[in-house]
């Protein structure tokens, strides 16, 4: 085939996959809602079943409600009929998709769910199916046509399964006001969770931050700032309550108005009060976003009392590569 009639083929296929989205979401009802709140209300795991392809959209479903912060998995309907039905108790919650709604397995599993009492939403093409009528909510994800020409290879089928799975994870998320802090707890490795970092695994602490109390001389101050090679010094209350800071760029403009006298002052006298400070809870992201918008290259870790925990600077953000 030419390559422009392959380019018109795959353009064909996404089309039609998009289509199949786009009516999932003009037909989605209040079933839809009950469902997510079910599932909200679960006291155990998820269980998303599926075969074949179903089955690999099962696996995914499963994998990113867990992601989100909804213990999940995925229990294969042939090898829970083979001790695999241990899994599943009683304060368990199943999601099973089927595009025809009638596959043996799943009928079987579904019979054995049902005797145990746990709630089952259905994702199905076929609302009147036996997934259906078992089901306490039914998620259809009908579709026109698949985009395989002869309607034999779940093509649109699965990617609407897909997206209905998606779209349930996304407003379970939300409905539990899951937020970046908690997504953090449950991706700690790799470039997500880099970026996922909370400032408290970044910061200078203890002895690390260039610490001096109000009335320092700022001879003493230039000692302080030197041996703590951070470009800044925090200046405090006897509490240790944030009073202000002085960066090597307050020095300059300082030496230049002042000249030698600057050494005579005190640090309360030079320094820069009500300075930016940010939350040893917030994440890496949202300290490189207020040090990028205020032009900054460091800020100070305050606590709810307005104590001075840390400095994070913008050098140890550099060095996590999150960026």
């Amino acid at each position: 085939m030419k390559s422009k009639d392959l380019i018109k083929i795959g353009k064909s296929v996404l089309a039609i996959e998009a289509s199949a989205v786009r009516d999932l979401a003009d037909r989605l009802d209040p079933g839809f809602a009950r469902a997510v709140d079910l599932l909200a209300r679960t006291e155990s795991r998820v269980i998303v079943t599926g075969i074949g392809k179903s089955g690999l959209v099962a696996r995914k479903i499963a994998s990113t409600l867990s992601s989100c912060g909804t213990p999940s998995m995925f229990l294969h309907p042939v090898e829970a009929g083979h001790g695999d039905l241990g899994m599943i108790t009683p304060k368990d919650i199943m999601i099973a998709i089927s595009y025809s709604g009638n596959t043996r397995e799943i009928v079987d599993l579904l019979e054995f769910v049902k005797r145990i009492g746990i709630k089952l939403i259905g994702i199905t093409g076929n609302a009147s199916s036996m997934l259906g009528e078992y089901s306490d909510e039914v998620l259809e994800a009908r579709v026109e046509r698949e985009a395989e020409p002869h309607g034999l290879v779940p093509t649109a089928s699965s990617t609407a399964a897909l997206a209905m799975g998606d779209a349930l994870a996304i407003a379970l998320m939300q409905h539990k006001r899951f937020d970046e802090k908690d997504f953090a707890l449950c991706h700690p490795k790799g470039q997500l969770g880099k970026r996922l970092m909370k400032i408290e695994n970044l910061m200078h602490h203890g002895k690390e931050i260039p610490l001096v109390i109000r009335n320092t001389p700022m001879k003493d101050l230039l000692i302080e700032m030197s041996e703590k090679h951070l470009g800044m010094a925090c200046v405090v209350d006897d509490s240790r309550r944030l009073l202000g800071v002085i960066t090597d760029g307050d020095l300059r403009r300082k030496l230049q108005t002042h000249g030698k006298a600057l050494l005579e002052k005190t640090a309360e006298e030079c320094m820069t009060p009500e300075p930016l400070s940010i939350s040893k809870e917030c994440l890496a992201t949202e300290a490189l976003n207020t040090m990028e918008s205020r032009h900054v290259t460091s800020l100070v870790v305050t606590d709810r009392e307005n104590q001075v925990e840390g400095i994070i600077h913008l050098h140890d953000l550099w060095r996590t590569e999150m960026f």
